[in-house]
């Protein structure tokens, strides 16, 4: 059986890999790719916290399919956002974007 500090270690390194792209990245959809990862990281550490605290409770697994939920509308709603603005600026790197600005 894998023990929980390896469960562990995967999910603190997706996340960290994760948080570095959402901090280092210019294009917009790298960025919500790494977002994507942080929460399958998140999604990792519930199921695996379920696993060894609770296997009668359903609760992890609840609520890693909640996240799921979470990701995938984030997933739809931001490359909604992304075409949106390539269609009227023609780039999808984010410090290009300035639409509160005149």
């Amino acid at each position: 059986m894998v023990p929980l500090w390896m469960f562990l270690l995967v999910a603190a390194a997706m996340f960290v890999i994760g948080a570095y792209g959402v901090m280092a990245r210019r294009n917009a959809i790298a960025i919500l790719l790494s977002v994507e990862l942080m929460l399958n990281a998140v999604n990792i550490n519930l199921v695996a916290f379920w696993r060894y605290v609770t296997p009668e409770n359903m609760s992890g697994q609840a609520f890693a399919a909640f996240v799921f939920v979470i990701a995938a509308a984030e997933a739809a709603i931001g490359l909604a956002i992304v075409i949106a603005i390539y269609r009227s600026r023609r780039s999808v790197v984010v410090e290009d974007v300035n639409l509160l600005r005149g």
